[in-house]
């Protein structure tokens, strides 16, 4: 399990990336469209995720596995199913809740993209 992102949905793409791109230098890394796009965060192997699908979606980390079927059938009970895993451009995501309250995202990239 390693953390990838953080994901945080928005209502303006633009705006966000205005923000994190031109005003705090954040290198875009990849864009999924007109609704997503990650930046590299300086200093941190870490990307931010900026979504504007779902702009009411919660703020939180996105951890990738090599297989989300696997995490799922072996979850810590603690994690609630707030989404079960669904496909997503390259592979799989489920949404969980901790105890704490938080969203964590859990994805995997088990699609191979040459298959498709």
């Amino acid at each position: 399990m390693k953390l990838e992102f953080l994901f945080v949905p928005t209502s303006d793409l633009n705006a966000s990336l205005s923000l994190y791109r031109d005003g705090l230098g954040f290198t875009e890394s990849w864009r999924e469209g007109d609704t997503t796009a990650a930046l590299a965060v300086p200093g941190s192997d870490v990307q931010l995720m900026i979504d504007a699908n779902d702009p009411n979606a919660p703020v939180g980390p996105v951890f990738v596995v090599d297989s989300l079927k696997d995490f799922h059938a072996a979850r810590p009970d603690a994690l609630a199913v707030i989404e079960e895993p669904s496909e997503i451009p390259g592979g799989f995501q489920a949404i969980y809740q901790e105890p704490g309250g938080a969203i964590i995202y859990v994805i995997d990239q088990s699609i191979d993209s040459a298959a498709q």
